[in-house]
């Protein structure tokens, strides 16, 4: 069974940073693309960046283009997000995900993590 992880979120001050971990174990499938995404209670899921496990190309929401940046470690099984320069409307609960299917950008993704929280006080 596939299990996603995500760690790291936590609360800091305007314009601090964080760096989150996102781990995929278990099952059989190759990872294709993992992938970050936040929401905020009320509101819809959104995608923040995501990642080609192949390409390493990576791709962000324009909000956080120039603040986050996402890298993988692939012999880990492990992607992060760096966030910088936070900013109070970036708290949300992020959500690490992943899928065995190429296409980046494709909206359907087959693995989710529980979430972790990222309170940014202003």
């Amino acid at each position: 069974q596939v299990q996603v992880v995500e760690s790291g979120g936590g609360s800091v001050q305007a314009g601090g940073s964080l760096r989150l971990s996102c781990v995929v174990s278990g099952g059989t499938f190759s990872i294709a693309r993992m992938g970050w995404f936040r929401q905020v209670p009320g509101k819809e899921r959104e995608f923040v960046s995501a990642i080609s496990w192949k390409t390493s190309n990576p791709f962000y929401t324009d909000s956080v283009k120039g603040r986050f940046a996402i890298s993988r470690d692939d012999a880990k099984n492990t992607v992060y997000l760096q966030m910088n320069s936070l900013k109070p409307e970036d708290t949300a609960t992020y959500y690490c995900a992943a899928d065995g299917r190429v296409g980046v950008l494709r909206p359907d993704w087959n693995y989710w993590g529980q979430g972790t929280q990222v309170t940014v006080s202003s």
